[in-house]
């Protein structure tokens, strides 16, 4: 045999060799098309089984289609939704799904770009159910069992205000809510769906302001309350204070009087002591009173009409002085 004819038979078995065989990677699954229809069992994409390798098929009339076998990521776009609650916000998640028969995703979506299109749909509209019925504090909350921050000055006082409403199931419940519903609508598609997380959660932006002003309205409303229980405590003391310096000064009064009472008595007691000791004293006690009525009663523009015989009148019959016995 000639040496040209040696070479194209080596040629040819090398192209024979290539368009028959072919590699599988440990991150794809690959399956056979003939004419545009798959033939047999994908290769590598059981996760038990790592059929990983070199493999051959029939040349030029298969072919070979890879599809991913890792874990991929879907981020959808955040679009707003209502709350049961009537609060419009943005919700934006994302999630992590694979394709678990790359033959029904190759006959349906052809594409990863297709696929991501169609968890948009999915995913979106199982987002919004779910929102749609629960509260806006079922999206924030991780669980029911952690309690909520508050307020040490709230907490002392007999008030609901700044508390917030307990949750029934949380936001892990919620996102498995999501994913139970999703993963049958996905599967037909070929495409197993691992996990659907809450990645933000936002107030739209007319939200936000009303939402403020809540807030402000509740913390007005805390400041006002007390306000009020110190106003009332302000009078309480005030009241005590009035109630506390009446007590002294009526006490302080009684005291002064039963002084005065008994200066008084002790005064009387020593006049009277003195006055009594002798005629001569008795007559100059007398005398000196009825000075004091005149000083008292009398001034320059009083007038007064005395008969002849009244006692008041009395020292004015005789203003001479007596003269002493023995003086001449």
């Amino acid at each position: 045999m000639k040496a040209p004819v040696i070479l194209v038979l080596l040629v040819a078995a090398v192209i024979l060799f290539i368009s028959s065989a072919y590699t599988v990677s440990e991150t794809e699954q690959v399956f056979i098309t003939e004419f545009g229809k798959p033939i047999g069992k994908a290769i590598n994409a059981d996760p038990a089984k790592n059929e990983a390798g070199l493999h051959f098929k029939k040349p030029f009339i298969q072919q070979v289609n890879r599809i991913e076998k890792r874990i991929l990521a879907w981020d959808g776009p955040a679009t707003e939704m209502p709350t049961r609650d009537k609060l419009y916000i943005s919700v934006d998640n994302f999630a992590r799904w694979r394709i678990a028969d790359p033959i029904t995703y190759y006959e349906k979506l052809r594409d990863e770009r297709s696929a991501l299109s169609r968890l948009d749909d999915i995913i979106g509209s199982e987002t919004r159910n779910v929102v749609a019925a629960n509260d806006l504090i079922e999206l924030i909350r991780s669980d029911k069992q952690r309690k909520p921050v508050r307020d040490e000055a709230l907490t002392a006082a007999d008030s609901n205000l700044g508390l917030l409403p307990p949750i029934q199931q949380g936001r892990e419940i919620l996102t498995r809510q999501i994913l139970k519903a999703a993963q049958p609508k996905v599967s037909a598609w070929g495409i197993e769906l691992l996990d659907v997380r809450f990645k933000r959660v936002n107030y739209k932006s007319g939200v936000i302001e009303k939402i403020f002003a809540r807030m402000a309205s509740e913390r007005q409303q805390i400041a006002e309350r007390f306000r009020s229980e110190g106003a009332g405590e302000a009078a309480k003391i005030i009241g005590r204070k009035e109630r506390d310096l009446l007590s002294i000064d009526s006490a302080a009064y009684r005291r002064e009087q039963e002084i005065k009472g008994k200066a008084d008595a002790a005064a009387t007691g020593i006049y009277a002591n003195a006055y009594s000791s002798s005629a001569t004293a008795a007559d100059f006690y007398q005398f000196t009173k009825t000075l004091d009525t005149y000083r008292t009663t009398l001034d320059t523009q009083t007038t007064t009409i005395f008969t002849t015989n009244s006692d008041l009148f009395r020292l004015f019959k005789n203003v001479e002085p007596k003269v002493a016995s023995g003086e001449p």
